[in-house]
């Protein structure tokens, strides 16, 4: 339920794609009169190739200079805005679905801890682009490009207040104006393929929401439809511009909580085919595999993933804590313990491990621990995971397991 929560209030939570294997099947002279023409620069297609690999210091370089070149072009400002949400997003360790798995995530006490010249920067270039949007529409109620690029920005400054404020009322009405933008596009040019992905989202969260998360969020009277939003997911995966690879994404998510795992899986398996260094893709099959109840198969793939995380300039700067949290878990569904209690330590050990992760590792850890009755053991990790200072989400649970052990219930 909360990833559809987050569907809500967030039209994204993947990587958006421009490359040319991603690109519509429609003539490209065709394409262009139904999409921002900024899309096709060949400077913004690569940085795309740079973000599909996690490479965001190396989009962020090349989207500063399309700014640079094109500073009264609101979409300027969303590929801008895009890469630096999401590269905070992935440096914070909230890239990780598994984290959206549950819903304690709605009350989760975590503290986001961004730095004032990133929360800075991401309000400039957001209230920039909306300004310039509003502008641009103001002159021509019928630029169509303006309507998707305020709604593109929209939903990226949604994401980021969700994830890291948590701020859910406020990110769901940027959501339903980034819906509104999109509509508006689709009555001005109903080819204009990208602009059906936020409907999408949408339609297909809103049905499946019960009554009193649609209250929370403020969106009763919103009708929803879960095949006809995956219909349009499944229209922009296949003819996005700038919209197919994070409709595969958001596929597979919704795919995932209706539990149709098979379904789910060959659009994950496509995306970790394709893009093979982009952690995340490769990351999520194996989380896939693991809903699905394939844990020998989920742990196959973790370990590959951190084999080839091991290989030299294979992966760029993977949070390899999440693949041995991901493999962890697994092998504690598979109760091995030993194993799993290793690889927990393994996750909270890794130097670039958010201080959230690290605790939440710790804890679980430990658990582990009072499991192999190795009580000493797994009381030093409790003592670790309520450590002051930093993240205390795991502060209460461990204050618990303090008292009493866990006993596997």
């Amino acid at each position: 339920m909360v990833v559809l929560l987050l569907a809500i209030v967030v039209p994204a939570l993947a990587a958006p794609a421009l490359a040319a294997s991603a690109a519509p099947q429609m003539k490209a002279e065709a394409a262009v009169e139904h999409s921002d023409p900024l899309n096709f620069d060949p400077v913004v297609r690569d940085a795309y190739e740079h973000f599909y690999v996690l490479d965001f210091d190396g989009a962020l370089s090349r989207s500063g200079a399309v700014l640079k070149a094109h500073p009264q072009e609101p979409m300027a400002y969303g590929y801008e805005l895009m890469f630096t949400v999401f590269r905070e997003l992935y440096h914070q360790d909230l890239l990780d679905t598994t984290y959206y798995a549950h819903d304690s995530f709605l009350t989760s006490k975590r503290n986001v801890p961004v730095s004032d010249a990133t929360r800075q920067r991401i309000e400039w270039l957001t209230n920039t682009g909306i300004r310039l949007a509003d502008d641009r529409i103001k002159a021509n109620a019928s630029d169509k490009n303006a309507y998707f690029a305020r709604g593109y920005i929209r939903g990226m400054h949604a994401a980021f207040i969700t994830l890291v404020d948590h701020s859910y009322v406020a990110a769901a009405r940027q959501g339903y104006a980034a819906r509104g933008d999109s509509e508006q596009v689709l009555k001005i040019d109903p080819l204009y393929v990208d602009a059906k992905m936020a409907i999408g989202i949408q339609k297909f969260a809103v049905a499946s929401l019960p009554r009193w998360v649609r209250l929370l969020v403020g969106v009763m009277g919103v009708g929803g439809n879960k095949e006809r939003g995956l219909a349009l997911l499944r229209e922009c995966a296949a003819h996005g511009v700038v919209t197919a690879v994070e409709s595969r994404t958001v596929l597979s998510l919704f795919l995932r909580h209706d539990a149709r795992y098979p379904e789910a899986l060959a659009v994950q398996h496509g995306l970790a085919v394709q893009y093979p260094r982009d952690y995340l893709f490769r990351l999520e099959e194996a989380n896939l595999t693991k809903d699905e109840g394939n844990g020998p198969g989920a742990i196959a793939l973790y370990k590959t993933v951190l084999a080839d995380a091991a290989k030299p300039g294979y992966f760029i700067d993977p949070r390899v804590q999440m693949a041995w949290f991901g493999l962890a878990d697994t092998q504690r569904g598979q109760n091995d313990i030993a194993d799993a209690a290793e690889n927990y330590l393994k996750a909270a050990e890794q130097p670039n491990c958010s201080d959230w992760l690290r605790k939440r590792a710790q804890l679980n850890a430990g658990e582990m621990f009072d499991l192999l009755h190795q009580r000493a053991r797994a009381m030093q990790l409790y003592q670790m995971a309520l450590s002051g200072g930093g993240d205390q989400s795991q502060a209460d649970a461990a204050r618990r397991l303090l008292r009493t052990p866990y006993s596997g219930k």
